[in-house]
């Protein structure tokens, strides 16, 4: 892979991270348009450079971090997802990225499901107004939501997401809470599989990853800054609709 490549998945990497239309998804998309071989190296790479993006949100929400009691909750939202990525992550990685079709249909699906709760989303004053507010059964709920991320395509951001949606949490609620429950979804993800593939990794790949690691963490600090400002005034329906809408035109013109 070269510089260049890696630079331009970080870009796409650190915009996509947050949003509710799948990092994971749209990197394998991007590789494909670049012609980049879906090696084991690859996969890897597409993993680690979310570290970069997650480090964006230690950057910003580090005293919220501090929190024990926030802390406590996030990590009870881990849970779920941490059980299931760990029985599932081998045969994820070995079936699941880097299978477009797989992708297309997660992107469709997770679009529409996006757009149907909005519709019948109804934000209830005494529901979360803040993450501090979020209960314990909230959390498990969001986590088990998050879960089904695994699946290429359908986006952590966007099971989080709808999982708060589904609960009639304030959107806003919602995505703060997805941006703080990725640090250790993504801490552990990333860690687990450079334990069992650091021997992919060699002096000639540091260089790409670095370019790839430090271009998610810059453009992921725009990004949410951006979903912040946004959700305030704003639904998930046009990230719904983008969704859809990628999904038929990569179907159409570029996978078959």
């Amino acid at each position: 892979m070269s510089i260049f490549h890696a630079v331009l998945l970080g870009i796409v990497e650190g915009i996509t991270e947050f949003l509710p239309i799948s990092s994971t998804g749209h990197l394998i998309l991007a590789s494909d348009l670049l012609h980049i071989v879906q090696t084991p190296f690859v996969k890897s790479f597409e993993i680690a450079i979310q570290l970069g993006a997650i480090l964006a949100v230690i950057a910003l929400y580090r005293e919220k971090l501090r929190n024990f009691a926030m802390l406590k909750t996030i990590i009870i939202a881990f849970v779920p997802t941490g059980i299931i990525g760990l029985l599932a992550h081998k045969l994820a990685k070995a079936y699941l990225l880097g299978n477009t079709s797989v992708v297309l249909v997660s992107l469709a699906i997770g679009g529409i499901l996006l757009i149907a709760l909005e519709l019948r989303h109804t934000e209830r004053g005494e529901e979360a107004g803040s993450v501090r507010d979020i209960t314990t059964r909230q959390a498990l709920v969001i986590g088990c939501a998050q879960s089904v991320a695994i699946i290429p395509g359908v986006s952590r951001s966007a099971a989080t997401i709808a999982g708060g949606l589904a609960l009639g949490l304030r959107r806003e609620t919602i995505v703060e809470f997805s941006f703080l429950l990725a640090v250790p979804t993504m801490l552990a993800a990333t860690g687990f599989d450079f334990a069992r593939s650091y021997t992919l990794f060699s002096y000639a790949d540091l260089a790409p990853l670095a370019a790839g690691f430090i271009t998610s963490f810059a453009i992921a600090l725009i990004a949410v800054s951006f979903l912040l400002r946004y959700i305030r005034t704003n639904t998930m329906i046009p990230f719904g609709i983008y969704r859809i809408a990628i999904a038929c035109v990569f179907w159409l013109t570029v996978a078959y």
